[in-house]
């Protein structure tokens, strides 16, 4: 038996490579990152995320996310504001080019996902998508930074 097989985490994680980099492929003409483009999904459905929050997210370190959100700040696509109650915390928004370049990556990302699950059912799909929901907000209590495989 291949290792591999007998372990989730392993199979995700090299689908995740794989498409990781098919995406990638997708969003230079957007002249987005697959982070980047992450980033501005997560800010479109959840505005005022810290810092901390996206990193989180996109399973990154902190520092990490300040600099790819400060080069998304410089591009004109996000813009940083002063937490209303919390003087030492900053939130992030998208701005209206933000919103705009996402919906203008949006479709060559979810073609690449169409073209690479072309030979699943809708029903195999939904179960995938339940299990990966899942296991996503079963990750939503852990520690702060999530290492990496």
């Amino acid at each position: 038996m291949n290792p591999s097989d007998a372990c989730s985490t392993f199979l995700v994680r090299h689908a995740w490579l794989a498409l990781r980099g098919v995406v990638a492929e997708a969003l230079v003409p957007h002249e987005l990152s697959v982070a980047q483009f992450a980033s501005l999904m997560l800010l479109d459905e959840a505005p005022g995320m810290s810092v901390a929050d996206v990193a989180r997210k996109v399973s990154t370190a902190r520092q990490s996310a300040n600099e790819m959100l400060a080069g998304l700040e410089r591009a004109g696509l996000v813009e940083r504001r002063q937490h209303p109650s919390d003087r030492r915390s900053q939130q992030i928004f998208l701005t209206e080019g933000g919103r705009a370049r996402l919906g203008e990556a949006l479709p060559s990302v979810q073609a690449v996902e169409a073209r690479l699950s072309g030979g699943f059912t809708a029903d195999e799909l939904a179960v995938v998508n339940a299990w990966l929901t899942r296991m996503t907000e079963a990750e939503a209590t852990a520690s702060e930074e999530i290492p990496t495989l």
